[in-house]
């Protein structure tokens, strides 16, 4: 029996490069020949109607669906994520935070990011052992999220747009090459709201970032190219006063 043909990865200088992605579940596509590419360095908001495949295009990113087609890779295209699995695309520098914050509501804020701390240690040596460089490593983190100031408190006590800065800071501590961010600011007070743009936009500095979200006041505070999809595919991109005075935006997304 003749070995599977082994087609050429696509020549590409960006962190994520997608190129005709279909996905489909019980005959629904929800990603029809979807391409993305993402710079180094960039944050990339991505908006769209419900079920316009935000989530799926996450999902496949990190591994949890496999595309039926088309190329998903990553670092100058170096490494295809259609064949790794979601603890090695995790390894591989690929970080994700949902939309729901979740953290350890029992232990302190200190300790929630200790734990994240992108290491081998077992959580029982995490938490009971710390080198100079992990107090220097939280600290800055600590003070990046804003919560410096709250470090010994639980972090069940905090609030829910402190929970997300926290979760936040947690994925920071993991060290990624690419944040996935998705809803930051759903149910958010409108204070909350400007502080996580400030906040993503410091992290942007030497990360890059992917931001899914409805707020579309927030993606202006961002000041990002902006991708909106739909029916599983990249409907426009520009920045957000471009894509907002588009057509077919308004009548599929905007004019809702």
């Amino acid at each position: 029996m003749a070995a599977p043909v082994e087609w050429p990865r696509a020549i590409t200088h960006s962190l994520l490069y997608l190129d005709g992605v279909t996905v489909s579940f019980d005959g629904f596509r929800a990603l029809n020949n979807l391409s993305l590419d993402l710079a180094h360095g960039e944050m990339r908001a991505i908006i769209g109607p419900n079920g316009a495949g935000k989530t799926t295009m996450m999902d496949v990113i990190t591994g949890k669906t496999r595309p039926d087609t088309g190329e998903v890779l990553f670092d100058n295209g170096s490494i295809d994520l259609t064949r790794e699995d979601e603890a090695a695309i995790a390894q591989l520098g690929i970080g994700r935070k949902f939309q729901r914050p979740t953290v350890f509501d029992d232990h302190t804020i200190e300790d929630n990011v200790l734990l994240a701390l992108k290491g081998g240690r077992t959580v029982g040596r995490n938490l009971f052992w710390r080198s100079n460089g992990d107090a220097g490593r939280i600290g800055d983190i600590l003070s990046t999220i804003g919560l410096a100031a709250h470090r010994r408190r639980l972090a069940g006590t905090l609030s829910h747009g402190q929970k997300q800065w926290l979760e936040i800071g947690m994925l920071i501590a993991q060290d990624p090459k690419l944040l996935l961010v998705d809803e930051p600011v759903a149910g958010m007070t409108d204070a909350e709201t400007m502080t996580t743009a400030r906040l993503l936009k410091d992290i942007a500095q030497d990360h890059t970032v992917i931001v899914v979200e409805h707020d579309m006041e927030f993606v202006r505070r961002l000041g990002v190219k902006v991708t909106v999809l739909h029916e599983g595919s990249v409907l426009a991109e520009g920045s957000i006063d471009e894509v907002s005075a588009n057509a077919r935006v308004i009548e599929v997304y905007l004019g809702r």
